[in-house]
């Protein structure tokens, strides 16, 4: 490839741009300084440096982030911070996404990409990807709500019935439970079907992608295993990020 065609699609800035970060001397590939444009590159696990930080070759870029609370997955925030203020200018030029949304109360798992493709296969509504949530709420859950939650509740204004599986008590008022649907504000609203609150929200795996040592407000590239998790989760062991 291309070197200022690689740099410009790593998110460094136009095509022109690019040429000029070359040309003045700040791009090297290992220990070698790289002046010309048009040099081609192998960007089979490539290393380069701009400006003297190092990065490596991405085609895609595939991102876990453990949203904090009062984040907006927006890039328009309006009342609380975006998502997109964690990461830097290089990944924002490459049009990094969020896969689905988390709302701005609610902490945990959250993908980012700039893969089309990818976002929409698991967001589409036929996929179905399982995600677990953790919550607190308002009142203990009481067997007779546990059973309406997995037989299926009715939420207004969508249609069928939407049930949770491996539905667990964890502690008093602290529950974990997996959907396989992604409906607006579905969580609290299968909690407030059966009568009850979440007062605290947090997502804790997707597919068989799961938080682990990730603080709030980090964020790491997945590896082919972790993104196969992901993709896979029916196939796939417990991974955790």
């Amino acid at each position: 490839m291309l070197l200022e065609k690689m740099l410009q699609s790593q998110g460094f800035g136009s095509r022109k741009h690019c040429r000029q970060l070359i040309q003045q001397g700040a791009v090297s590939i290992g220990d070698q300084l790289v002046t010309s444009p048009g040099d081609q590159v192998d960007v089979q696990n490539l290393n380069y440096r701009v400006y003297g930080q190092t990065y490596d070759y991405h085609e895609k870029v595939y991102i876990a982030l453990n949203k904090p609370r009062g984040y907006e997955c927006s890039h328009q925030a309006t009342h609380h911070f975006s998502v997109f203020g964690l990461f830097d200018s290089i990944l924002l030029n490459r049009g990094l996404q969020c896969v689905g949304r988390l709302d701005q109360d609610t902490t945990g798992l959250l993908l980012m990409t700039d893969d089309g493709q990818f976002l929409q296969a698991l967001t589409h509504p036929k996929k179905h990807v399982p995600k677990v949530y953790q919550m607190h709420t308002a009142d203990a859950v009481t067997p007779e709500q546990l059973q309406q939650l997995q037989q299926g509740v009715e939420l207004r204004n969508e249609q069928g019935t939407f049930a949770a599986t491996d539905v667990k008590i964890l502690a008093d008022r602290q529950l974990q439970m997996t959907i396989h649907q992604g409906v607006y504000h579905q969580v609290k609203r299968m909690l407030a079907a059966v009568g009850n609150k979440v007062e605290t929200l947090h997502r804790q795996q997707i597919g068989k992608l799961a938080l682990n040592e990730l603080a709030e407000g980090e964020w790491v590239y997945l590896n082919p295993g972790q993104l196969m998790a992901v993709r896979h989760a029916a196939d796939s062991d417990l991974i955790m990020v």
